[in-house]
């Protein structure tokens, strides 16, 4: 098994390389840096050395084709992309990066002359606000409602994925994650809940730019269920809500301040909530990949924190 992951230096990619690492997998690292900033704070030099990097745009047709084809890779865990800001005030560039880059790592696996899976990032932006269904958790059979070009792009994926199955066969795992939580995660809407817990440790005040409720989902976990959903033995074009715990900006504010007294005289919540339903049910993923890690809020705030406190020198 040798598995591509692009996209590994952002947060999720550096904790799914650590966890490929950790098994003792063949991996290849493609993205636009080189710079392994994220993964240095988990991961050791030793570590590191052991990941075969390479440079390039996740628009590059020709360049993933054959880095897949030559490199003898067997599964990609595709996480390259440009967050919902982004997104927002750059459709046009966001949709070439988000939807056609998907495109090329799904035609990357089709032309690689061998079965090569995928497990993909959607993301939980492909529900609309949270006024436009009923007030109950929301499973895969529920329609789509996205509010954000961001939402648009991974709606599409979704769609081209399950294309690409019954057309050619490419079995895939794709993953919507709401608010994705811990060390690594600097950016984008929902990034407030992880600045603040580096800002405690760093005894610095901090603003969550968002109010209302959110979702909360360790890194490691989802690092983990991406990894899963690309090496299982399941056949077909698959999308699966991810939950967490569902908390208020203040509900994590004295939380945070039960962990660390005194964090609630740092970090404040302001702003409007994210324009996305936040109740999902996870049930099918459980179903289909039993045995997942569910970190609980607590714990994986504590773990967040206690690293930041080492990483502060």
């Amino acid at each position: 098994m040798r598995v591509m992951v692009t996209g590994a230096q952002g947060c999720i990619g550096a904790w799914v390389v650590k966890r490929l690492i950790d098994r003792g997998v063949d991996i290849m690292v493609y993205d636009r840096d080189l710079n392994p900033a994220r993964l240095s704070m988990i991961a050791s030099k030793e570590e590191i050395d052991k990941v075969v990097f390479e440079q390039g745009q996740i628009e590059d047709a020709d360049r993933i084709k054959t880095l897949v084809k030559d490199g003898g890779i067997t599964h990609i865990i595709h996480l390259a992309a440009v967050l919902m800001p982004y997104c927002q005030a750059n459709p046009i560039s966001g949709g070439m990066i988000n939807v056609m880059g998907t495109l090329n790592v799904f035609e990357a696996a089709r032309d690689a002359g061998r079965e090569v899976r995928v497990s993909y990032a959607s993301s939980s932006a492909v529900w609309g606000p949270e006024e436009a269904y009923e007030k109950r958790a929301l499973n895969e059979n529920d329609p789509l409602h996205p509010a954000t070009h961001y939402g648009v792009f991974k709606q599409a994926n979704e769609g081209n994925a399950r294309v690409f199955y019954t057309a050619n066969g490419i079995s895939s795992v794709g993953l919507r994650p709401w608010t994705v939580y811990g060390v690594g995660r600097d950016g984008g809407l929902t990034a407030g809940p992880s600045l603040a817990m580096r800002a405690i440790a760093n005894g610095q005040p901090f603003t969550i730019g968002v109010t209302g409720f959110m979702d909360l989902q360790y890194v490691e976990d989802v690092a983990e269920m991406f990894i899963r959903g690309a090496i299982a033995d399941l056949p077909g074009a698959h999308v699966f809500n991810l939950a967490g715990e569902i908390v208020s900006m203040e509900q994590l504010i004295e939380l945070l301040d039960k962990i660390r007294p005194g964090a609630a005289k740092l970090i404040s919540a302001a702003g409007n909530q994210v324009p996305v339903a936040f109740r999902m049910d996870a049930t099918a993923i459980h179903e289909k990949l039993p045995g997942l890690p569910q970190t609980p809020l607590e714990e994986g705030a504590r773990k967040s924190i206690e690293i930041f406190e080492k990483l502060r020198g």
